[in-house]
């Protein structure tokens, strides 16, 4: 079992930084592949970034450049700092962890097994 808690969402204007962090706790927490993704309304879940177990990074194009995934290891936390933001960045933001099927793609939600409740990231103009 892994237990994940988003935090550090808000309300920022566009060009704006925010810095995500997920804590995970639980047996299976250490050295686990992880991602961030988000969801608009009446939108489909969108990968954005992932993580794997040993550091390697990969982003979905609509954040390359802008966003940055990274793990801290000793506290099992997950970050994603979020630097010139736009409004269609506006989304609810989960983390989630342990890859259930490598043969599934990074960035598509069936690939992980557990979910946090997600924060709410707003971008105005």
């Amino acid at each position: 079992q892994v237990q994940l808690a988003e935090s550090g969402g808000g309300s920022v204007q566009a060009g704006g930084s925010l810095r995500l962090s997920c804590a995970a706790s639980g047996e299976e927490a250490r050295r686990v592949c992880m991602a961030w993704f988000r969801q608009a309304p009446e939108q489909e879940r969108e990968g954005i970034a992932y993580i794997d177990s040993v550091g390697i990074t990969g982003y979905a194009s609509s954040v390359k450049g802008r966003f940055t995934i990274s793990k801290d290891n000793t506290k099992n936390t997950l970050h994603l700092t979020m630097n010139s933001l736009k409004p269609e960045d506006t989304a609810m933001y989960y983390c989630a962890a342990y890859c259930v099927d490598r043969q599934i793609p990074w960035l598509t939600p069936a690939r992980y097994k557990y979910w946090g409740q997600g924060t709410q990231v707003t971008v105005s103009t």
